[in-house]
């Protein structure tokens, strides 16, 4: 079986398994998802939705962040890790946004990743889901699977990790990949106990295999995957 194959097998599966994988970002246009995907960096989607439920009622405008003092700023997303480097990206991007694209999220890939805060990771996944263009945003999640399953290695940069993944997925399905990626990452290939003895992919996968085999023990060393910090 051949490396597209064996994609093509793999992405028959997980729009099986998760047909209805999204962006589970709550937001309401380009300018909310951006701000959600940034904060959304090192933390869960889950603790990003409740900050955002009053942030966005009490900030609606770029001009909204700007109008208080940083302090109650990083106050209003205190639940969030890494709080104060945030609001002060936030602040900064928001200047930016008004004075060099009139208040609008800017559309291009070049524009959002010149904003603060903002990395190709959270570019790809504004560009696909506010602006309808095909990309393939590589978190945690992506990134482990894609790695499980040897579509790439376990040395591999996010951007490796991502070219790789282009090659292999056809691109009118890079952003739906993407979700559905993230969901099988998120809910079923977990990071600390990936339900392996139902997984559907075990046969094409390394590290299940071994998982599987009686008096499995975790490596003490361990690869770190070269995620980048920003969303």
């Amino acid at each position: 079986m051949s490396a597209k194959q064996k994609m093509r097998h793999v992405l028959d599966i997980i729009a099986e398994m998760f047909p209805d994988a999204h962006c589970e970002l709550n937001h309401s246009n380009p300018f909310e998802l951006t701000i959600a995907v940034l904060l959304s960096a090192q933390c869960t989607d889950e603790t990003v939705n409740k900050v955002t439920v009053g942030l966005f009622e009490k900030y609606k405008r770029p001009e909204d962040y700007l109008n208080v003092p940083l302090e109650e700023l990083e106050q209003d997303i205190r639940r969030i890790g890494l709080f104060r480097s945030k609001a002060s990206n936030i602040q900064k991007l928001c200047r930016i946004v008004i004075d060099k694209y009139d208040g609008e999220v800017p559309e291009s890939h070049e524009g959002l990743t010149e904003l603060p805060g903002v990395g190709r990771k959270t570019a790809n996944v504004v560009m696909s889901n506010a602006f309808g263009v095909p990309a393939i945003a590589v978190d945690t999640h992506v990134d482990r699977v894609t790695k499980r399953l040897g579509f790439a290695k376990a040395e591999d940069s996010v951007l490796e990790v991502e070219k790789k993944l282009m090659k292999l997925v056809p691109r009118e399905e890079w952003t739906l990949t993407h979700h559905r990626l993230i969901f099988f990452g998120r809910y079923h290939c977990k990071a600390q106990s990936p339900q392996c003895p139902v997984c559907p992919l075990l046969d094409l996968c390394k590290e299940g295999k071994q998982r599987m085999k009686p008096g499995f023990k975790t490596k003490n060393k361990i690869i770190k995957p070269k995620i980048a910090s920003e969303g």
